[in-house]
C-alpha cells in the first residue's frame, strides 16, 4: 500500500515530529515534509496551513499530556511530598509514552509564536510542580537540607533527560508501542525521592 494510502493527519503528525527533531523546526521546509511524507505539498496544505500550525498541534499534544497529570487525584490528594512523587512518576510515564513529541517540546526556544506560547505553557507546569516542592517543604517532608529551588531545577532536570537517552521499543514489536519502562519511572522516582524526602 502506498503512502498516500495510509496518509492520515495523525501520521502526518508524526512524520512531522520525525522531521522537526532530526533536522530542528528551523531547517525544515514543507519540501522535507513533503517529502518525508510521501505526499504532496498541496496535500499537506489540506489539512494545515503551515509548519507552525504542525509544530503547535505536535507540542499541544505533549503539553496536554504532562497538564492532564496535575489534574489526576494522586496529583490534587494528601501530603505535598506524596503528590509530588505521583506527578514525578506520572510525568516520567508521560514523556516516554509521547517520547517524541516531548522531545521536540523540550528543544523550543521561543523563535515563534508558537514556541513562545509552548514556553509559557511549560513554565506554568514547572512552577506548578515547584510550589509542590516548596509546600512538601512547608509541611517538614523534605530533608532540611535541601534547597528547594535547586532540588526543583535537579528535578526537572532528572525526569527531562529521559528524553535524551531512552529509546522505546522498536517499531517492529508494535504490541510494545506506547508501553512505558517501569524500571525507568522507578529509578527516576528512588533516586530523586531518596535524596528529597525526609525519612522519620
Amino acid at each position: 500500500m502506498s503512502a498516500r494510502a495510509t496518509y492520515t493527519p495523525e501520521t502526518l503528525l508524526e512524520v512531522a515530529v520525525a522531521v522537526f527533531n532530526e533536522r530542528g523546526y528551523d531547517g525544515t521546509s514543507m519540501e522535507h515534509l513533503s517529502q518525508a511524507a510521501g505526499i504532496s505539498k498541496s496535500s499537506i496544505y489540506h489539512h494545515v496551513r503551515s509548519k507552525e500550525e504542525l509544530l503547535r498541534r505536535a507540542v499541544s499534544h505533549a503539553l496536554d499530556g504532562l497538564a492532564a497529570v496535575l489534574d489526576e487525584p494522586g496529583a490534587r490528594q494528601g501530603r505535598a511530598i506524596d503528590r509530588l512523587e505521583y506527578v514525578t512518576r506520572r510525568t516520567t510515564a508521560v514523556l516516554m509514552r509521547r517520547l517524541p513529541y516531548v522531545t521536540l517540546l523540550l528543544r523550543v526556544r521561543g523563535n515563534t509564536d508558537t514556541e513562545r506560547w509552548a514556553l509559557a505553557r511549560r513554565r506554568e507546569f514547572d512552577q506548578r510542580v515547584a510550589a509542590l516542592l516548596r509546600q512538601a517543604a512547608a509541611e517538614g517532608d523534605l530533608r532540611p537540607e535541601v534547597d528547594v529551588r535547586l532540588a526543583a531545577r535537579l528535578l526537572f532536570g532528572m525526569i527531562n533527560s529521559v528524553a535524551e537517552w531512552y529509546r522505546p521499543p522498536s517499531e517492529e514489536d508494535q504490541d510494545a508501542l506506547g508501553v512505558v519502562d517501569e524500571a525507568v519511572v522507578d529509578a527516576v522516582v528512588s533516586t530523586a525521592f531518596a535524596g528529597l524526602r525526609l525519612h522519620r
